[in-house]
């Protein structure tokens, strides 16, 4: 008899798909698609634990047939990440005309992303002495003293690195080693090397034109390639935000969430100031801020129900070159240190959060402007150093927390919401990283501007 349920459920799913393929036929937007994707997604999760109920064995045998479509989805988008990453960079430098160009386009991409972090540091400050968080207003059940015992034993093993050591492990030693991603840092690893790689052929094309010249060939017709294969991969993306949002929803612990409700609140309110503040920083930059938001929006939507930021780079390449204009080399850079460093969401708003709700526990006053000026100052260092690992806001928490002398394992009482606020913390990071490609091409003048205001050139149109 499950058997039967969890075919009918497979079912809805593929009948679910099948209008999203008819849409496509029907040349129906990529926006809309993905949105009517996601919208579906939410009903069939709720209707599902309506029906079987949380934890029963029947939701669970669906989600794991679901996620071979949504967990897929992101496992072929993680699969181009490297690839697309090494290539557009080498590109894009060799199209350099002056090798000073890079350093101002790295320097305003990371200067962006850690300034917007200390930024987002104090909106999570706010939100929490706003809504008046305390640590101690949390009960904790078996689930969060295991959370809690696992930070404890995650912290044993990270106390003795530093941060310059943790920087230290951006360079790549084995080039090889880092393209199978076996290091958190393997993505800026790749990135680094890729500007060596490209550093070396303007030298070489200086000295041996005839030889940089097949390179250079060789680097544009493997660009190609690989844009076709993030073009087939992306037509996808609606299929993929269906399975992920079911999932999620149809596994989200309601009762965790009413409980917790103060803080999912607290933090969305902090997710959504800083959201506006990065339209303002746009809008200071001379963009038109509600053009950005409406062309964003899809790339957001997919980081929100992946949360994946670097699965989320592929998407937001594209979406940065063509439909913001923003400069190619630019846009590789920012998607790839947006993934990793700077993370307004997961390395800003919430260990800030955690910081000023734990802070009275142990006796020190979250008011106190030492220990202001301190926790900004160390999540503006942790977040070049520590994010872009796999549970990224749990590692720059722990970072945080370490250094402000706080006890991480208190971290551990909000497990039953964690990924609810995820998913609002990775757009948020994503969109941190668009923000910077669009205001440093902008700021570099290599921005498309009548790209950015033309408003048939849209993310819609990768994927057609």
């Amino acid at each position: 008899m499950d058997m039967l349920f969890i075919t009918v459920n497979i079912a809805v799913l593929l009948a679910i798909i099948g209008l999203l393929v008819y849409m496509q036929k029907k040349h129906v937007s990529f926006s809309k698609r993905v949105f009517t994707g996601m919208g579906l997604g939410i009903v069939l999760g709720v209707v599902l634990q309506a029906i079987y109920g949380n934890g029963s064995e029947i939701l669970t045998a669906t989600t794991e047939w679901y996620t071979i479509v949504g967990s897929g989805y992101v496992r072929l988008l993680m699969v181009i990440v490297v690839p697309l990453v090494m290539v557009s960079i080498i590109r894009a430098i060799i199209n350099l005309e002056k090798t000073k160009d890079l350093g101002k386009m790295a320097g305003w991409i990371i200067g962006i992303l850690i300034s917007t972090a200390m930024v987002a540091a104090l909106v999570g400050i706010g939100s929490s002495l706003l809504f008046d968080l305390n640590a101690e207003q949390i009960e904790a059940g078996q689930a969060e003293n295991e959370r809690a015992e696992s930070l404890e034993a995650r912290f044993a093993d990270m106390e003795n690195q530093t941060t310059p050591q943790r920087i230290l492990n951006f360079i790549p030693n084995n080039i090889f080693l880092d393209m199978t991603g076996d290091r958190p840092t393997s993505t800026i690893a790749v990135v680094l090397f890729s500007i060596i790689v490209g550093i070396a052929v303007l030298g070489v094309r200086r000295k041996n034109p005839e030889q940089a010249d097949l390179f250079i060939k060789i680097v544009n017709s493997l660009y190609a390639v690989v844009m076709r294969i993030v073009t087939l991969i992306l037509r996808l993306t609606p299929f993929g935000v269906l399975a992920l949002m079911t999932n999620m929803v149809a596994s989200t612990n309601f009762a965790g969430i009413i409980e917790l409700g103060k803080f999912v609140l607290a933090s969305y309110v902090a997710l959504i100031a800083m959201f506006i503040i990065h339209l303002i920083l746009v809008g200071v930059f001379g963009l038109n801020p509600m053009t950005y938001l409406k062309k964003v929006i899809p790339v957001l939507g997919f980081a929100f129900t992946s949360r994946s930021s670097a699965g989320t780079i592929p998407l937001n390449i594209q979406s940065q070159r063509q439909a913001l204009g923003v400069n190619e080399g630019v846009a590789n850079m920012s998607a790839s240190f947006g993934a990793t460093m700077g993370q307004n969401g997961c390395a800003g708003i919430y260990p800030a959060m955690l910081a000023v709700m734990i802070a009275p526990t142990v006796g020190i006053d979250p008011l106190s402007p030492g220990f202001l000026l301190q926790l900004v100052l160390i999540i503006g260092i942790s977040s070049f150093g520590v994010a872009g690992v796999g549970g990224g806001a749990t590692f720059a928490a722990i970072i945080v927390l370490s250094s402000m002398g706080l006890p991480v394992g208190l971290a551990g009482l909000l497990i039953s919401v964690e990924a609810l606020i995820d998913m609002g913390r990775t757009a948020l990071n994503v969109n941190g990283s668009m923000v910077s490609g669009a205001i440093t091409s902008r700021v570099l003048g290599n921005l498309d501007h009548q790209t950015f205001n033309d408003k048939n050139a849209e993310t819609e149109k990768i994927a057609i």
